[in-house]
């Protein structure tokens, strides 16, 4: 009698953004999210791009210099430059650091940002692009020769990448599956289709594509205790009108598909540990989940029963609250391992 493993899953946090930090505190904090990330065991951390931030290469090569294993998951927008430039810069840091990316496609964003580039290619058009992009960029780390692309959106010719990438630092990839785009894209390029969830409880027969990876987005506060979950959740994210009314206004500038689910969605409700009031209020870009150690537990072991393996988590505001993270996630684990102990394979 043989049981099936137990399903691996991968989590990565998310460094803190630029705006409204200056220089020394900034650098501090993105170090030190860094480190806390590495010693709670994430597999990496997502570093955000748009009109607004500092430079995402540079904030990843701060990372690397920082820590022994944490892999950027480095956001990539393609108005902002060239595939071979992104491929040239994977590559180099390869090289200098002997460290993985993975790289995180971004298919637009803020509609004001991309007409302030001129860029006013439709939604479903700019998934389009972004898998002519994506596949630029894996041709030519994967290094087997000159890659020549004849795309609507992209051409190169009998182009080399040199210095050539170690193949064990091959970038995993990953991009927003809240769209049928979105999916198509993540579908055609390989990438670890990214979803902004609802409850768990709501996908009963809705389960993501199991021809290709998916993950989640989301932040976690856990305590051992319910209501210390709850008294945390609340001191981290009061209710806040302004930001309300700043979600608002982002709503208008977005054509996000996610953006759009989210806010059509409730707040939350009596005893489940989703929670909507901090995306609601403007000050983070997910869904939470809230409660004890085991009931988060719990919710984390359904959305990995349903195929979900990678979860980026949001931004830590100290090394404590990644510390009770990792129990909860310890306890979803144990959850899958007895699973698959009583599975007969």
């Amino acid at each position: 009698m043989e049981h099936e493993p137990a399903p691996r899953i991968q989590v990565f946090s998310t460094c803190p953004a630029s705006t409204g930090s200056n220089r020394e505190t900034y650098v501090a904090r993105v170090v030190k999210v860094a480190q806390w990330s590495e010693r709670a065991g994430c597999k990496g951390i997502l570093v955000y791009t748009d009109n607004s931030l500092v430079d995402a290469w540079l904030v990843s090569q701060l990372i690397i210099q920082h820590t022994e294993t944490l892999c950027p998951l480095v956001a990539v927008q393609p108005v902002y430059m060239h595939p071979y430039t992104v491929a040239k810069l994977v590559a180099t840091l390869g090289f200098l650091y002997c460290r993985r990316l993975y790289l995180n496609m971004v298919a637009g964003g803020f509609k004001n940002d991309l007409h302030a580039l001129n860029d006013p290619t439709p939604h479903d058009q700019r998934y389009e692009r972004l898998v002519e992009y994506t596949m630029v960029i894996k041709q030519l780390l994967i290094g087997t020769g000159p890659v020549t692309f004849d795309g609507r959106f992209y051409k190169v010719d009998k182009l080399k990448m040199v210095p050539p990438l170690s193949p064990d630092l091959l970038p995993g990839f990953t991009l927003s599956g809240s769209s049928e785009a979105g999916l198509a894209a993540a579908k055609a390029t390989g990438a670890i289709a990214i979803h902004y969830p609802k409850p768990a409880s709501e996908y009963v027969g809705a389960r993501p594509d199991p021809t290709m990876e998916s993950g989640i987005r989301m932040g976690i506060i856990s305590r051992p205790l319910e209501h210390e979950a709850w008294d945390a959740a609340h001191a981290y994210f009061p209710e806040d009108r302004r930001g309300q009314l700043a979600h608002q206004l982002a709503m208008k500038v977005s054509d996000s598909s996610w953006h759009k689910q989210l806010s059509e969605m409730d707040a939350g409700h009596a005893q489940s540990p989703y929670w909507l009031i901090p995306f609601q209020n403007y000050k983070t870009a997910c869904p939470y989940l809230v409660g004890s150690y085991e009931r988060v537990a719990q919710e984390l072991w359904a959305y990995v029963s349903l195929g979900y393996r990678t979860f980026i988590l949001d931004v830590p505001p100290n090394a404590e609250e990644l510390d009770h993270t990792q129990q909860a996630f310890n306890r979803a684990l144990e959850l899958l391992k007895c699973q698959s102990s009583s599975t007969i394979g």
